[in-house]
């Protein structure tokens, strides 16, 4: 082909392009092309296997009877639009649930026609999103859900309950507050983590409850081996669960933490010297397993243990998931229906906890259902708060020596004369050695401290430190009076 031939090839392919797309860019300076009246978007320079811009736009050429253009052609022209699309005003893109205009929030069903869910606390409908309200993201991991019911009378989350097999009436209402939860793209929620005996179900569980928010093609993954996969599959989906876990390593724990409250991950572009590539997120997850040994403070603070039982019948995985698939559709309106009645409800916000937005979403849910959600979410911490101070034995050791303090009163030293005091304790009359792991040097044994504060501050005993003229301190006090452990008298 001639140079007299490529140009008006580049520009019938840049002017149907226009014709029929609509290009903007994101935040971090992507640009993303939109079809004309559907909410999906795609950006210009990918080459997934979802389909990408250049083969939608190779197809719509073809059909409309323009013709097959080389690639030089459509480089040229791509080129030409990206550069005119980075003048554009900037809008975000989302992955399954995104935020709308008027306080409603979007579920994507991940069908071709572009339905979508528009829940607001007057009540929940199907629609196709204007574009310019809502723009969708698909990827390999999204899958499509089922078209919801309404009305259903709660008859969905009667189904869901029976077919999974929670141990108890509060581990229920937690597992519907974490799937509401996963309904609100600005309410950061705990990761559910399924425990129980062999036999409980607990992979099975998991998957019905991943699939009422990801669609029957959602599914559980081992962990990945490094930080870096980790957070390439959750930016591709919306819920990530990782099955199985049977060791938490300081690395993942802190990865999980981030994940749950929100990060951003840059790395270098490929291919270039200078340019960066930015990765925001903040994703629901769930793990399941039988015990993961011995769990960080932090982390504990954003799980939410769901124990199971095994069930007293057993039933073939075919038999199992084809009564779900059918009930699914129900479940989904259920689930919908109540986020209506959480989202309209008045609710004080708990102040003392970690996680306050999901607290405040359990006490909505409670003034709608009357349930004790916020209660059982108190007392699965006060648990968690159990296993950190079992699994620590530094923690042992501080308690210990609070029981010598009198209430109320503090105790000031230097960090250094804190762990000979702690590790004397320790060690006792009979001079045992020290475990692997116990702190070696004032700084060590402060930063520890810092870490343990809120499972600390939950038994009463508060820790902080200061500078004075003769250098830095720790004080260590006790409380008057243990924190009222709410939730274990009302249950």
């Amino acid at each position: 082909m001639v140079d007299d031939d490529k140009s008006p090839a580049r520009e019938v392919i840049t002017d149907y392009a226009q014709a029929h797309f609509r290009y903007f860019r994101t935040a971090d300076g992507t640009v993303y092309a939109q079809k004309n009246g559907h909410p999906v978007a795609r950006p210009i320079r990918s080459q997934g296997t979802t389909g990408s811009h250049r083969q939608e736009l190779m197809v719509g050429l073809f059909r409309d009877g323009h013709g097959v253009f080389n690639g030089t052609a459509l480089k040229e022209a791509l080129d030409l639009i990206e550069a005119l699309a980075l003048t554009e005003d900037v809008q975000p893109v989302h992955i399954r649930v995104a935020p709308g205009f008027d306080g409603a929030t979007w579920l994507d069903l991940g069908r071709n026609d572009g339905q979508s869910v528009r829940i607001h606390p007057s009540g929940w409908d199907l629609a196709v999103p204007d574009p310019r309200e809502v723009c969708w993201r698909r990827t390999q991991l999204t899958g499509e859900l089922p078209l919801p019911v309404k009305d259903t009378d709660g008859k969905g989350i009667d189904l869901l309950l029976r077919l999974c097999n929670f141990a108890t009436a509060q581990t229920e209402c937690l597992a519907v507050a974490w799937l509401i939860g996963c309904l609100g793209p600005s309410v950061p929620v705990p990761a559910p983590f399924l425990t129980g005996p062999q036999g409980a179900g607990k992979s099975t569980g998991g998957r019905m409850l991943v699939r009422i928010i990801e669609g029957m093609s959602g599914d559980l993954r081992r962990a990945p081996k490094d930080e870096e996969n980790l957070i390439a599959a959750v930016a591709a989906g919306w819920v990530t669960a990782l099955d199985n876990l049977s060791h938490m390593t300081p690395d993942l724990s802190d990865a999980m933490c981030c994940i749950v409250t929100g990060a951003e991950n840059v790395k270098r572009a490929l291919y270039t010297d200078g340019d960066v590539v930015r990765a925001r997120y903040r994703r629901p997850m769930l793990l399941t397993g039988i015990d993961v040994g011995v769990i960080r403070p932090d982390l504990a603070e954003r799980l939410l243990p769901l124990r199971l039982e095994r069930p007293r019948v057993r039933r073939t995985e075919a038999e199992l998931w084809a009564e779900y698939a059918e009930a699914l559709p129900v479940v989904l309106g259920s689930l919908l229906d109540l986020a209506v009645k959480v989202r309209a409800a008045q609710a004080e916000t708990p102040t003392d906890l970690r996680m306050a937005d999901f607290a405040h979403l359990c006490a909505q849910l409670d003034a709608a259902t009357g349930w004790g959600t916020l209660a059982a979410y108190r007392a699965s911490l006060d648990d968690l708060n159990d296993d950190v101070i079992e699994g620590d034995l530094l923690a042992q050791t501080v308690l210990r020596h609070a029981d010598t303090i009198e209430a109320g009163a503090a105790q000031r030293m230097t960090s250094t004369e804190w762990l000979h005091c702690l590790s004397r304790l320790y060690s006792g009359d009979d001079l045992r050695p020290l475990p692997k792991g116990w702190p070696t040097t004032g700084k060590v044994l402060s930063d520890r401290l810092k870490r343990l504060q809120p499972t600390l501050a939950a038994r009463g005993v508060l820790i902080d430190s200061g500078r004075t003229s003769e250098g830095r301190y720790l004080e260590m006090t006790r409380a008057q009076a243990p924190p009222p452990h709410e939730a274990k008298r009302m249950f």
